[in-house]
């Protein structure tokens, strides 16, 4: 089935949707299988909300030096969170990649919109080809704005340049679906391959 004539791209999140990225692999070696540490660790300390400044564009260095400061009997732990970074970096989510080639051979316009630090992209972009393969790579850090504020939807579509009810947005978390949405888009919750080729399939996306 052909593509809808009023649906032309997709644009897809990275973290949760094509790339398995979770802190806990990293803080289990740190502290030594302490499921306990490991857990107020990123509860108390390198929170996620913590790690959202980054994602919008506060600078590595500058985080560290804050949590120091703050944490100063845990600055060896502060120091692995990007020090040893790429440990969190747990591999690809089964089966997304082959389905964004698959839309990219037939012809479907693929974006990325991710909340992500500008700093550590560049350290896992050319370990995953198919990071490679969107138009267009919009991410937070770069734009100093994380979803689900409108406002990034807004930059990415800008960027695009094209209607917003012409794109599908596939996200795992579903406050910045339902952002989305109301940003004018089509929205996916993603909760694995199988479903999304599914949903891809009835809007005529995926032959």
């Amino acid at each position: 089935m052909a593509a809808p004539s009023n649906v032309d791209a997709v644009v897809f999140d990275l973290g949760g949707v094509l790339i398995d990225w979770d802190p806990r692999r990293l803080y289990r070696t740190v502290f030594d299988g302490d499921e306990d540490k490991v857990t107020w660790f990123l509860e108390s300390v390198c929170t996620a909300e913590w790690n959202d400044l980054q994602d919008a564009g506060r600078s590595l260095a500058d985080a560290t030096a804050e949590r120091t400061q703050l944490f100063p009997e845990w600055r060896d732990a502060i120091a692995a969170y990007y020090g040893r970074w790429i440990e969190m970096i747990v591999g690809r989510i089964p089966g997304t990649a082959t389905i964004l080639r698959r839309l990219k051979e037939q012809g479907i316009r693929v974006f990325a919109l991710s909340n992500w630090s500008a700093e550590t992209f560049p350290w896992v972009r050319d370990d995953y080809p198919e990071l490679h393969l969107f138009e267009r790579t919009f991410l937070s850090g770069d734009h100093g704005v994380t979803k689900p504020d409108l406002r990034f939807y807004r930059i990415a579509l800008d960027g695009i340049g094209g209607p917003a009810e012409r794109m599908v947005f596939i996200d795992d978390k579903q406050v910045n679906v339902a952002a989305a949405q109301q940003a004018g888009m089509l929205g996916i919750r993603f909760t694995d391959a199988p479903a999304l080729e599914v949903e891809l399939r009835r809007l005529g996306l995926l032959r």
